[in-house]
């Protein structure tokens, strides 16, 4: 067994690719080395990684999850010490549409990659079978909604999902689950709040707004704008990430969050005040006035907050970003990259963006 190696899952994904850039960046030797496995589907861009293609200490693997013997053959070959499973369908609006994708990959998938670590597991000695670890990377949706007075999810709360996403995520956190109680996997979940960073596909609320801002299109806000999440900057996600799987205790949950509860319209607002500030001879200041209500999506939970207590008092993490410096941080880092935002909203992505906003209509 290579004792150093891990197996990141979706690492050409949003998270999955900011945990990738953060692992090998801070080695620039090959002792720590990372094996991605994502099969591309629209959201994976392997120009996320470019900073890390040649790194001596990273492989990618073009394969799908739900493949069973190609699963097998990268974990005989590579040896890992660990899993860190990202890949997922993610998108509310998109599994509304269409929830047979997020079923054959959240639950199916993560079924099949089970298996063949389970399998892979078993044939261990018993001293690479205690270090080993499966890390889940879940979400907070998987727990519901909140009303305004409520207190914030902690790893207790019952799961309670109301999409077809949250539920299919949730079908993939029991499967783990049991499989650590059933079979005794080493398996660890996380569930975090809402992330927000560089390489985030333009179809989540805040990088649709900036990108929409820039070229003078409608900021669509579902609903009265007051819905609420808990926004966390996704370098902060994956420092914690790393303690989790360095530290965390098998057959545990930590909630990962941002302690960063914002409206929907909050959000979209700031967004703006930072691009008139740093855009301010631009056409389209003050950016605010781009901004449309539009009809709500069906089942639209009212508020996330995640109680990230546990993480804190267990493992010693905290976040480091405020609201305020991470948003900012993400819009900088939207404006000096145009060339990616050309290259990611072309094609697919416009086709996906005509079906989901065609019938909603300005309140």
């Amino acid at each position: 067994m290579t004792q150093s190696s891990i197996l990141v899952t979706g690492g050409a994904g949003f998270i999955g690719s900011n945990f990738v850039l953060d692992w090998l960046q801070s080695s620039q030797d090959s002792t720590r080395p990372l094996i991605n496995v994502d099969c591309l589907t629209y959201a994976g861009n392997l120009k996320n990684l470019e900073g890390v293609a040649t790194h001596p200490g990273y492989t990618f693997a073009r394969a799908d999850i739900c493949d069973r013997e190609r699963m097998d053959e990268l974990l005989a070959k590579h040896q890992p010490r660990a899993i860190v499973h990202f890949a997922a369908e993610s998108h509310v609006d998109r599994s509304i549409l269409g929830p047979e994708a997020f079923v054959e990959t959240n639950v199916r998938g993560t079924f099949v990659l089970l298996e063949a670590a389970r399998a892979y597991w078993n044939r261990l000695s018993e001293q690479d079978r205690a270090a080993f670890r499966f890390l889940h990377v879940s979400t907070d949706e998987v727990y519901g909604s909140l009303g305004a007075e409520d207190p914030a999810f902690c790893e207790t709360t019952p799961y309670a999902p109301n999409s077809p996403y949250s539920a299919t995520k949730a079908a993939s956190d029991h499967m783990v689950r049991a499989y650590f109680h059933t079979y005794g996997l080493p398996a660890i979940i996380t569930n975090c709040s809402n992330n927000y960073g560089p390489y985030h596909f333009p179809e989540k609320l805040i990088p649709l707004v900036i990108t929409h801002a820039l070229e003078g299109k409608p900021l669509p806000i579902y609903g009265d704008g007051l819905n609420v999440r808990d926004w966390l900057y996704v370098g902060d996600h994956c420092a914690a990430l790393r303690l989790v799987l360095e530290r965390g205790r098998p057959g545990e949950t930590y909630n990962v969050g941002g302690r960063n509860e914002r409206s929907n319209r909050e959000v979209v607002e700031t967004i703006c005040e930072i691009l008139d500030e740093l855009r301010p001879g631009s056409q389209h200041c003050p950016h605010k006035q781009l901004i449309r209500f539009v009809k709500d999506r069906p089942g639209h939970d009212r508020r996330y907050a995640i109680d990230a207590t546990k993480l804190e008092r267990e493992l010693g993490w905290r976040p480091r970003e405020t609201f305020s410096t991470g948003l900012r941080k993400t819009v900088e880092w939207y404006l000096d990259h145009p060339a990616w935002i050309a290259d990611v909203v072309s094609g697919a992505y416009r086709k996906w963006m005509e079906q989901n906003y065609q019938d909603r209509i300005e309140k």
